[in-house]
């Protein structure tokens, strides 16, 4: 058998997402903004826009339609020209438990 010369697949992540496109409250300081949320997993989201260089992590309010709202600390862990990708920090198992009721049917 010939070794393949063609691109690596690229690895498929451990948590599927599910596209979002909706707003969620960043809490910076006092002050709460809204931003988009790209996508979604069970790890985390992707959210259009850009915090400050020096920001390595917020406070989100996600309000997951049908389910309820989640409030976490997200650490940023990739910056992209669009936006930044964010991976959840403290969820507990109640805020676990609905941000899974919201995914289940939504995903492939």
């Amino acid at each position: 058998m010939t070794p393949s010369t063609g691109p690596l697949r690229v690895q498929e992540r451990y948590h599927p997402r599910v596209e979002a496109n909706w707003m969620v409250k960043v809490h910076i300081g006092e002050r709460t903004v809204l931003a988009k949320a790209r996508d979604l997993s069970m790890a985390g989201l992707f959210l259009l826009g850009h915090p400050a260089d020096t920001t390595r992590q917020l406070t989100l309010t996600l309000p997951l339609p049908g389910v309820g709202d989640i409030t976490t600390v997200c650490n940023i862990v990739r910056r992209e020209a669009h936006g930044v990708a964010l991976e959840f920090m403290d969820l507990d198992w109640d805020h676990f438990l609905l941000l899974a009721r919201y995914l289940h049917p939504r995903l492939p």
